[in-house]
């Protein structure tokens, strides 16, 4: 939910511009700062920015959006397994149109995946379907030596600009993946799940894009790191693959869509319920990245609108009633600016209100307010220690 200023916005961001105030009263009782989830010298993705959020060495641990993908779905890799994120993608013309094929729902995915699969997996292969675009690929003995790029970082690109280049070892998989994406495109063309989209105005699944490549991580669990249990409540499956290797509870909830229209009160009260199991609920919602995504930045300012009064209000109202005393954080993993339509290495903002701590000066959260904040700058595990308590 981070951003730049918009002119249209009075040169305010959607944080800025949002009305939201049950955020701003958590503001109120909290202490700000900011946090920088993604090095420099590495790509400003969800799944580094996510575990980064949870404390986690990044540089040590990062292999790739795949193997987390993998992680969710339950896949056992092998140690000689390359993982990767596969996006359903719509080509026009040559050009990338979006990451997302239109937002394709997970019955019509599922059925172009299996098609597709069918027709091209092999003992080297492997497809499986996911949830709306996002799905995987295995490659056995593939070498991660490739340079990938994000399809949600190019969209209006000419597809074949931004194809798999080879890194060193990599040439024989980066042709591989080549392939597979132009004879997805053969494939899936005259689908009939595609025909019927086209026919309805939608954007048609007619491409796969693999990127994020990497093998099986060695990631410690929460309790290993902080001597905590925890959840994981979400709508993406790379989230729920960084769960998995922490050894979090998975929870899904019905009508969680990854959108605006995502089932913000089921979340909720989900997030509360699992308090009663689980020492830490990590409570995640897509919405405001994906209409950043879109460069939509009254989308965006409602997503916020949403998520203070139809989950941070909720939350704090039960919160207050239990006898336990619980510590809330607030803050987004990475940035998506409207203007960019992608994602940004800023520093992004968050509030920590745990009880009994004397607030700071800061009233109203956003991008610029939080600069004032407590917390100052923090790097690492910074963050995940000061909301468990356990800052040095």
């Amino acid at each position: 939910m981070s951003d730049y200023p918009i002119a249209e916005l009075g040169n305010k961001t959607p944080l800025m511009a949002a009305d939201k105030p049950a955020i701003d009263e958590l503001c109120k009782r909290g202490r700000c700062g900011r946090l920088e989830t993604v090095p420099a010298d590495m790509p400003p993705g969800s799944e580094i920015a996510n575990m980064a959020v949870l404390g986690y060495d990044v540089k040590n641990v990062y292999e790739g959006r795949g193997v987390l993908e993998a992680a969710s779905m339950g896949v056992e890799l092998d140690d000689n397994d390359l993982a990767l994120r596969c996006n359903l993608v719509c080509i026009e013309k040559g050009i990338l149109k979006n990451h997302s094929a239109g937002h394709i729902g997970s019955v019509e995915a599922f059925e172009l995946i299996t098609d597709l699969s069918h027709q091209i997996s092999s003992e080297q292969i492997q497809l499986y379907p996911g949830v709306s675009y996002r799905h995987l690929m295995v490659v056995k003995g593939g070498n991660k030596n490739i340079n990938c790029t994000p399809p949600h970082d190019v969209p209006g690109t000419p597809f074949r600009d931004v194809m798999i280049k080879a890194e060193g070892e990599g040439t024989a998989t980066a042709g591989l993946l080549n392939d597979l994406i132009i004879r997805s495109q053969e494939i899936l063309r005259d689908h009939p799940v595609n025909l019927k989209r086209i026919a309805e105005g939608k954007d048609p699944g007619n491409s796969i894009w693999p990127w994020s490549p990497g093998y099986r991580p060695n990631m410690k669990t929460l309790k290993e790191l902080y001597g905590v249990t925890g959840a994981m409540i979400s709508a993406v499956d790379l989230l729920y693959g960084i769960g998995a290797y922490a050894c979090m509870k998975a929870i899904k909830v019905e009508g969680s869509t990854g959108l605006w229209d995502t089932n913000y009160e089921g979340k909720a009260r989900a997030a509360v319920e699992a308090l009663k199991e689980v020492d830490l609920v990590y409570l995640h919602i897509e919405a405001s990245d994906e209409a950043g995504h879109e460069g939509n930045y009254q989308l965006k300012t409602r997503t916020i609108e949403y998520l203070g009064s139809r989950v941070v209000k909720y939350i704090l109202g039960e919160v207050d009633k239990m006898d336990e005393e619980v510590a809330v954080a607030l803050i987004p993993d990475h940035s998506t600016p409207c203007a960019l339509r992608t994602h940004t290495h800023d520093p992004v903002p968050f509030i920590i209100w745990r009880p009994g701590e004397k607030p700071d000066n800061v009233t109203s959260y956003d991008e610029e307010s939080v600069k004032e904040g407590y917390y100052g700058l923090l790097k690492g595990d910074g963050f995940i220690k000061a909301l468990l308590g356990k800052s040095s």
